[in-house]
Parts: C-alpha cells; sequence; structure tokens
C-alpha cells in the first residue's frame, strides 16, 4: 500500500475535521472496499478516502452506487466475499440502509459504519442530532460514540479490532455529531500508518463465499426452527463484546496514550447532581459543571462511549450515589421518554439507587445548547434535591420557542 508521507511521523499533530479523521483512519485500517452513497454531513469521509485513492495512497476499491441502500448492501456483500469494508452515512441515508444493517449484523459481518449524525426528516434537516443514532438502536451493532475529531479517529481505528475479533464478528458505527465534530476542525494527533496498521492487523477471513475449499452461504431463512437460536447467539455475542471492547481500549492507549473506558465519566465520585449526554453536549457540559460545582452544587457528568452494548452495571455503578441525575436526549421522543432516559432508568431499576430521574430533550435538527442552558439545568435539579422530590414533569423540552412543553408530570396536573 502506497503511504502518505505527511503522517509517517509517529503523533505529528495535524488540524482535522471529523470527516477528515475518519478518512484518515479508513486509509491507515488498509480498508478493501468502500461502497458508498455520500450524504451531508458524512459526505467528507468519503471524500476524504477517494481522494487517498486517487492520489495513489491507498489499494482499495472504492464503490459509489446509486443509493444508501445499495451502499451497505455492497458493504455486506464484499464482506461476505473476505474483504475488509467500510461506508459511512446520516440521517435520512442511514433510514433507507436500516433493512441491510439488520442484513449485516446477522450475518455477522465486521462492517465499520461511520455515522454523522443528523436530524432525520420531516422537516428536511441537514444538522445534527441523535435521531439516526437512535434509530440503529436494536439493530445488533456495536456502537461507540466520539465528542471530538482526535476521538472520531481513534474510535474508527478501534472498530475495525473490535468488529474482526474471533469472539464478535459484528458490525461497529463510529458516531460523531454532525458538523458539531464533522466539520469542526481541531488538533489530531495521529498515529503513524506503520503503528495504526499493526494495531488494525491484517483482515482474517472467515466464511468467506471465494473459499471453494469451505463452500458457505450466508443470509438463509430460518423461520421458527432455527431463527430464535440464531438471534440469541448473535445477541449474546454482542454482550459478550464489552470484554474485548475493554481489550482493543487498553491496547489502543498503549501505542497512543489516549484512554477510552465504557462509560465515561467527570467529577460524578462525588456528585449530587448528574447530566448524561452524548457526543458533543458531554464536554460542554464539564464547563456547566465546573461552574456550579464554583457556586456550591456538586456536579458531574457521565457520557456512555459505548452505546450498544448497553453497560448496565457500568452505569448503575457510576450513579449509585447521586441524588438526581437528567438524562439528555438529542432526538424527539415520538410520544415517549428519551432513549438515554430509558437506557440510564433501566439500569438502576433493580438496584438501591433511586436518584430523582428526569429527562430532558434538547437541541434537535442542530439547535444550540449553551452552558448556560445546562447550568440552568444543573440548578433546577439540585432544588429537586433539596426539595426531596422532582418538581413538576419528568420530561422537559429545553431551547424551544413557544409555550413552555412539559409531560409525564409526577403530580398528575
Amino acid at each position: 500500500m502506497a503511504q502518505n508521507k505527511k503522517t509517517m511521523e509517529l503523533n505529528e499533530v495535524e488540524v482535522w475535521d471529523g470527516n477528515y479523521a475518519n478518512a484518515s483512519a479508513l486509509r491507515q485500517a488498509g480498508v478493501d472496499v468502500i461502497s458508498a452513497y455520500p450524504i451531508t454531513p458524512s459526505t467528507g469521509t468519503v471524500e476524504g478516502y477517494a481522494s487517498f485513492h486517487a492520489n495513489g495512497y491507498i489499494d482499495g476499491e472504492v464503490v459509489i452506487v446509486e443509493s444508501e441502500h445499495a451502499a451497505m448492501s455492497g458493504c455486506v456483500g464484499a464482506a461476505a466475499a473476505g474483504a475488509r469494508v467500510a461506508t459511512a452515512t446520516a440521517s435520512q441515508g442511514l433510514a433507507l440502509m436500516i433493512e441491510v444493517l439488520y442484513q449485516a449484523s446477522g450475518m455477522r459481518m465486521p462492517i465499520v459504519l461511520c455515522l454523522v449524525n443528523r436530524a432525520l426528516a420531516a422537516p428536511l434537516n441537514v444538522n445534527g442530532d441523535h435521531s439516526d443514532l437512535y434509530l440503529t438502536s436494536q439493530s445488533g451493532w456495536i456502537s461507540l460514540d466520539a465528542c471530538n475529531p482526535q476521538e472520531a479517529y481513534d474510535l474508527t481505528l478501534c472498530a475495525f479490532k473490535i468488529a474482526e475479533h474471533k469472539d464478535v464478528r459484528l458490525p461497529v458505527i463510529s458516531n460523531q455529531d454532525g458538523f458539531m465534530t464533522s466539520h469542526t476542525a481541531q488538533n489530531v494527533r495521529p498515529l503513524s500508518d506503520e503503528v495504526a496498521g499493526k494495531f488494525v492487523g491484517d483482515y482474517l477471513e472467515v466464511n468467506s463465499l471465494l473459499n471453494f475449499d469451505h463452500p458457505v452461504t450466508h443470509g438463509v431463512q430460518t423461520e421458527s426452527d432455527w431463527h430464535m437460536e440464531h438471534k440469541a447467539k448473535q445477541n449474546d455475542a454482542m454482550m459478550k463484546s464489552a470484554s474485548v471492547i475493554e481489550e482493543v481500549f487498553a491496547e489502543f492507549e498503549q501505542i497512543s496514550g489516549r484512554k477510552y473506558n465504557m462509560i465515561e465519566t467527570y467529577k460524578t465520585q462525588d456528585a449530587d447532581v448528574i447530566i448524561v449526554a452524548l457526543g458533543t453536549t458531554y464536554e460542554s457540559a464539564h464547563i456547566a459543571a465546573d461552574n456550579m460545582r464554583e457556586q456550591g452544587i456538586k456536579a458531574g457528568v457521565m457520557m456512555p462511549r459505548v452505546f450498544r452494548p448497553t453497560q448496565i452495571e457500568k452505569i448503575a455503578n457510576a450513579l449509585k450515589d447521586a441524588k438526581a441525575v437528567v438524562c439528555m436526549d438529542r432526538s424527539a421522543p415520538g410520544g415517549q421518554l428519551g432513549q438515554l432516559f430509558q437506557d440510564i432508568s433501566s439500569a438502576l431499576i433493580n438496584t438501591p439507587a433511586r436518584p430523582i430521574m428526569s429527562n430532558v430533550i434538547y437541541g434537535l435538527g442542530g439547535r444550540d445548547m449553551t452552558v448556560i442552558e445546562l447550568e440552568d439545568i444543573y440548578k433546577k435539579a439540585a432544588k429537586d434535591v433539596e426539595n426531596g422530590k422532582l418538581s413538576g414533569s419528568i420530561q422537559e423540552w429545553v431551547g424551544v420557542r413557544g409555550p413552555e412543553l412539559k409531560y409525564y408530570n409526577v403530580e398528575g396536573n
């Protein structure tokens, strides 16, 4: 594979946005096939990789197809044939390919998807929220979440090693916030090509369709005779992948000095009030938490770095001493409580911990969530702790114009 000499030095600082970080990780991973139908705001990932290909830095194939459904179908076909495969998409593109996501995980194809999170229509919106991230929640894909371009680069590299592990063999999504990460240029310290390539390793073919000495088939029909057993084994592999993910994160720390955890926390050890959030909001909440501590409120922040499989025990342990937990969902809940709220609540339900739980819907379609608004959320939760109960509604919409929106009122009025 031809090398990009600019990135040969170990830990040379570059200025990349999240899409270029994805593209660089795909290049260094030695991907054989990219099958894609670019869509905003993930287009830069495919464009960056295609540029590497056009300039002779990689030998892999770039296949631009007629739709996102075809893009993931191409990935499944290439993976079944024994190739290392990846793609990128967002929003409506993810919605169109969702059928094939279930095919990929059911066939145990170790595909990597760079998902640049964006709102789902209608109305049409090209900006970031977590609607598409949540759409994947039961698709059988491992799902990792980045807060910035450095993390997007690191986690995309880790995704290949996790997906292809012999005890996993499941597809992996590397998430990042649309525009807020994908189009924001920040300092990134990449690995050298040699170190990154050695970390990801050579691709190990398993049940390749092109291995004529050991013929196989994929995607067969099972019906009621074997379908449940098949899905049980698939789910078992997903649940047990946590140990492999931790091993990969530990190995990555050894070569990069950057540590990733299944659950990321900030000042939660003694916190009375904890905000739980994904993506860029996790970093913004750090600032708000620091400001609150200066005002005497013991504030902390938590983020599930691994969104799927859900880390129930680790979530419960991180929140066991909290007095109030506010779950921040950046997606319209569709007549229910938010997905993150439900994940966190289910982790606590059979434990002695009984924090005051509330759900904030925010940031839809790229609407800003400011540090001041986060501070107000902390203050309200701290007031609830002082009063010993949740005041008013479990769910509130923050940052929306018009009448105040509150739902699931605990007092029944």
